[in-house]
């Protein structure tokens, strides 16, 4: 038998003892073993909680009985979890953690200190999708070229009705806050933090680069307006935030924000609140992985995934798969040196000349434009949206400065990166 405690029984941790009850005997066969949660930490013991284990208040409750043998870590947050985990693993007992925030910026120490004793995170990142098995065991033969990830559902739901049905943000926000997709303050899900947690973690997996979020690009989709969307559909694209890794040479970009992407890549296709992710790897090609990315049951089905794991094979193996450097030289681009295409809305008074300047600017950087549309939006005004071929990102956002500064031009101008992506190997022979 090995005993489990759980710290933070919430709606996940709740999940977690029902599943264990509900299907025992089939965990039992493919674990080798019985699974018995012993105890709980929560921090309010008079709420009501639909367990029949017992609950505390204290941490060392767990943390100091010798029979428990798996901490599982589901309480959130970042410096007290790191301390929590920190002794637990000091004390030589598995520790399996959904803390995508914990891992975001401590995910390097702690695997120093887990050493051979087992880690496991697995409901970190897209919930009951298995990204982080596939990863760091099914694609280990793979140089991976990149990652490209719809990995926070509540901007997935959100842009799905924007796109699809004409909703407005504002309207959607609210409706996702009412059916519990989004929290009172959604900036963590709409501003892409959450999403740049768990590409920070996949990114290690793939690349050991040991970038925190303060270090790399991350956007929402809070400045997406109507026409964005309607420009969308004119040239059949989806608009998604994506979490994107991609390893050139020896730079590696990690960037969280929103995209316009071909409705022919199967990952436009990825509606509601599913999660899924594109890996591309040089001897496999493209792999895609489809599923919840939340939920309580989806949540702790990866948890139990992964104690079943520790059951098995006992010790752990590094928790980020490896034990030295990946690739020698292998860093973090700068967020200047992206390169994508782009697609700008200028709002502009509406007479001769306008385009010819935008375009001589443009032009200036050598930035081409692919396509371009002039929709009226009074007597005097309109708004030019117009995409670009691939160039860099210090370029463009020069050529929108000086864009800007135009007499003509009102306002900041809008724009979205165009992720047409790359082509796996199979696709190139």
């Amino acid at each position: 038998m090995l005993n489990i405690g759980i710290i933070g029984v919430g709606t996940v941790g709740q999940s977690v003892c029902q599943i264990l009850e509900d299907n025992k005997d089939i965990i039992t066969a493919r674990a080798g073993v019985e699974l018995n949660v012993v105890s709980g930490v929560v921090n309010n013991l008079s709420k009501e909680r639909d367990v029949s284990i017992k609950l505390t208040n204290n941490v060392d409750d767990i943390l100091n009985d010798d029979s428990i043998d798996i901490v599982v870590e589901l309480m959130g947050g970042v410096e007290q979890p790191y301390d929590i985990v920190k002794k637990a693993l000091e004390k030589g007992k598995a520790v399996v953690t959904a803390n995508k925030a914990l891992l975001a910026y401590h995910r390097y120490e702690l695997q120093e200190i887990a050493g051979d004793t087992a880690f496991e995170y697995e409901a970190a990142v897209a919930g009951g999708i298995p990204i982080i098995n596939a990863l760091r065991d099914g694609l280990t033969a793979n140089h991976i070229e990149s990652i490209r990830g719809i990995i926070n559902g509540t901007c997935n739901y959100m842009l799905d009705k924007m796109i699809n049905e004409n909703v407005e943000y504002d309207v959607i926000l609210k409706e996702a806050q009412e059916l519990g997709y989004a929290e009172a303050d959604p900036t963590f899900d709409v501003g892409g933090f959450d999403a740049a947690h768990k590409l920070l973690i996949l990114a290690s997996i793939a690349y050991g680069i040991d970038a925190k979020p303060e270090d790399i690009l991350i956007e929402g989709i809070e400045n997406i307006a109507s026409e964005d969307i309607a420009y969308a559909k004119e040239f059949n694209y989806s608009l998604k935030l994506l979490g994107i890794a991609k390893k050139k040479g020896n730079k590696v970009e990690l960037r969280v924000h929103s995209v316009l992407i071909p409705n022919t890549q199967m990952i436009a296709k990825i509606d509601g609140v599913m999660n899924g992710v594109s890996v591309v790897g040089d001897k496999v090609g493209e792999t895609l992985y489809y599923g919840a990315g939340a939920g309580g049951d989806v949540t702790a089905s990866a948890v139990i995934a992964n104690i079943v794991d520790i059951a098995r094979r006992g010790k752990g193996s590094p928790m980020l798969g490896y034990t030295r450097a990946l690739e020698d030289g292998l860093t973090l681009a700068s967020k200047d040196d992206i390169e994508t295409k782009y697609y700008l809305r200028i709002k502009v008074q509406d007479k001769s000349g306008v385009l010819s300047q935008v375009a001589k600017i443009l032009g200036d950087k050598n930035i081409s434009i692919e396509t371009m549309l002039q929709k009226p939006l009074n007597d005097t005004h309109a708004n030019l949206l117009l995409s670009t071929h691939t160039c860099n990102e210090k370029d463009i956002k020069e050529a929108m400065n000086a864009i800007e500064s135009l007499d003509f031009v009102d306002g900041n101008i809008a724009m979205i990166r165009i992720e047409i992506g790359r082509a796996s190997c199979r696709e190139r022979v």
